[in-house]
């Protein structure tokens, strides 16, 4: 009886060994759900609207962090310049006065199917800016003074919906559509008035979509 007892530990210790040897041999890959893939890149961005009944032109920068390819979180900071003729000769200098301005905040973009060569996405920015009107020929004169009834400040939502071309793990084109909801700017003797409008855009984004992509690794016990 002693020796079968025996005979039966033996063979339990060598199976395990033997198991155990197996499993070190093989890979062992990260929990998915534990596992998030990291990214970050710089947007550069034109935008086209009308703004004031004016052909606007809009240039946006962004500096996001994107999450497992579905979420964008960053800041975004945009500039907008339109001209027309100058009807207030008494108040502003030279042929053209201009509306211009610049509004910046926080950046979040859902994404959907991020992992495919289309995705589609909804961003939203959050922030505030300032808005003035000058006389072009002023805009780049450095003699010119200006004080604070110049400008006005405004608070903005800007929604939108994108489709995002993944060309690849370094490069993405984005085009789409933005809509500003802006509270009411007063610059006087001009009056009250917002920035509310459509938007059409064109963007790329330069960056690593997915830096923490996931590899197997051994087993080191």
């Amino acid at each position: 009886m002693k020796i079968q007892l025996t005979l039966l530990l033996i063979l339990f210790v060598l199976g395990s060994l033997f198991g155990q040897k197996q499993v070190t041999d093989e890979y062992v890959e990260f929990d998915d759900r534990k596992n998030i893939v990291h990214g970050v890149y710089l947007g550069f961005s034109g935008q086209y609207a009308r703004i004031d009944k004016r052909s606007t032109g809009l240039g946006t920068f962004k500096l996001a962090y994107v999450a497992n390819q579905q979420l964008e979180i960053g800041f975004a900071a945009t500039a907008f310049y339109n001209d027309r003729p100058n009807n207030r000769p008494d108040l502003f200098d030279g042929d053209k006065i201009a509306l211009a301005g610049g509004y910046a905040g926080f950046h979040l973009e859902p994404i959907l199917f991020g992992k495919r060569f289309i995705s589609v996405s909804f961003p939203v920015m959050i922030g505030g800016g300032l808005v003035t009107f000058r006389g072009v020929d002023t805009l780049d004169d450095e003699q010119s003074e200006l004080n604070e009834d110049d400008f006005d400040e405004f608070f903005i939502v800007e929604p939108g919906v994108n489709i995002l071309y993944n060309f690849s793990r370094y490069t993405q084109l984005e085009t789409g559509i933005r809509y500003r909801f802006t509270s009411t700017y007063n610059l006087p003797p001009l009056g009250e008035d917002n920035l509310n409008g459509f938007s059409v855009i064109v963007g790329l984004k330069l960056g690593i979509f997915n830096m923490g992509r996931k590899k197997p690794v051994k087993d080191s016990f």
